[in-house]
């Protein structure tokens, strides 16, 4: 690694194909003489059934490579088989200290990287959240990479555990998703509850995202048909469970108390949570799900708005002060909550100022990309003493043995 020139950073992040979402949070790094940091996007991205094409350059904070990628949608590891044909000659050219993955250790392009860093520390950036075992090759992917990864930027505790069961052994940093404040903010003049409202006006539920059985919507709907206390529930979003919601929303007579809306823009979702009393994320964990952030949680929360969340995965350590967590698929324990809050609206008011709080705390674009500069410097200053202990003769060998949490055959 070179001295005397900032740290060079080659990040590489399908995430970041959009500029509205993924890339912001390389923003803050424009401030920043201590950090070159270069960017490479997918040319096109296919996800939920949909191509993408990359927001070209340039961006404030970044070097953008804008690159074409091969098996965007191949496969049934979805986007985990992409690869970038161009990598190897960008590596050589910029020569970076770091090379930083937000992609999972079995995505293709992780082995891809791990192959070609050369002497760059490896930072990994992951999500994923449940142990289990990966059908071949990816399960030798991810062990491999683990096995050359210097750091780990992590969204949850969970997501460590399972890189820990699989055999990484070194530091971790936590890294939450960040959010724009100025796009989901507090409306100060919207009609919200008053003490004096409490009875009159219905309690206001929102949620955004996708509509599958997943979610949990099925049990708002139950909660509402056994509180007793008025309220309504309005639904932003689209997926395959659309049909059966509805047709549940009727049976339990609810039509008139709950409507169910398309995807909208970040401004027009930032207004739809600002008209909420509280928004909700109900996350049932199956052998395949487990929330792994929830980032409607703190677009609701910048907006002043308390989360009802449940203990799904990631979701209570999100909410922190600024909501309420409740069981996993017990629409009775939402149903109570829903009769308290109805009787003392002062609870909203309150947890909604605590959950603006924690996320300009903890979820700002500004403390991401602190997240992420301290584990590429920490990634950097490990491997290159490990450089100068190579050169002075005095590396020696540990035998490490696995944990017993990483026998495959016990899962």
């Amino acid at each position: 690694m070179s001295e005397g020139r900032p740290l060079r950073i080659l990040s590489i992040a399908h995430p970041a194909v959009s500029r509205a979402v993924g890339r912001r949070r390389y923003t803050p790094f424009a401030a920043r003489r201590d950090l070159d940091v270069h960017l490479v996007v997918p040319a096109t991205w296919h996800q939920f059934g949909r191509d993408t094409a990359a927001d070209p350059p340039p961006d404030p904070g970044v070097t953008l490579h804008v690159m074409p990628i091969r098996l965007k949608k191949a496969g049934p590891m979805g986007w985990y088989l992409h690869f970038y044909p161009g990598l190897r000659e960008l590596i050589r050219t910029l020569a970076p200290d770091v090379i930083h993955l937000w992609e999972e250790p079995w995505s293709v392009v992780a082995l891809q990287a791990s192959l070609l860093k050369g002497d760059a520390a490896l930072v990994l950036e992951v999500d994923q959240n449940i142990l289990k075992r990966l059908p071949p090759p990816f399960e030798s992917i991810r062990r491999h990479v683990l096995r050359q990864t210097t750091h780990l930027l992590s969204r949850s505790p969970d997501a460590t555990m399972v890189c820990r069961a699989r055999g990484y052994a070194g530091p971790v940093t936590p890294i939450g998703y960040g959010v724009d404040p100025t796009v989901f903010r507090p409306d100060p003049a919207a009609d919200r509850r008053t003490t004096t409202s409490s009875r009159a006006t219905p309690l206001r539920l929102g949620y955004v995202g996708r509509l599958v059985v997943e979610k949990g919507l099925d049990d708002a709907l139950d909660a509402m048909a056994r509180a007793t206390a008025p309220c309504t529930l309005s639904i932003l979003g689209e997926g395959p469970h659309e049909p059966k919601l509805r047709d549940r929303i009727v049976a339990l007579g609810l039509a008139d108390r709950v409507d169910i809306r398309g995807w909208g823009t970040p401004d027009a979702v930032a207004a739809f949570m600002r008209s909420l009393d509280a928004l909700i994320l109900l996350t049932r964990t199956t052998h395949a799900v487990r929330e792994q952030f929830g980032r409607v949680i703190v677009e609701a929360q910048s907006c002043g708005v308390p989360v009802i969340g449940s203990t799904c995965g990631a979701i209570p350590d999100v909410i922190g002060r600024g909501g309420w967590v409740i069981p996993e698929s017990d629409p009775a324990a939402l149903a109570a909550l829903i009769e308290r809050l109805a009787a003392d609206p002062g609870a909203l008011a309150r947890t909604g100022e605590a959950g603006r709080e924690n996320v300009l705390t903890r979820f700002t674009y500004e403390a991401v990309a602190e997240a992420l500069a301290v584990a590429w410097q920490a990634a950097a200053r490990d491997t290159r003493s490990r450089e100068n202990l190579h050169k002075n003769g005095s590396v020696t060998k540990t035998k490490v043995s696995p944990s017993p949490v990483g026998n495959d055959r016990a899962i």
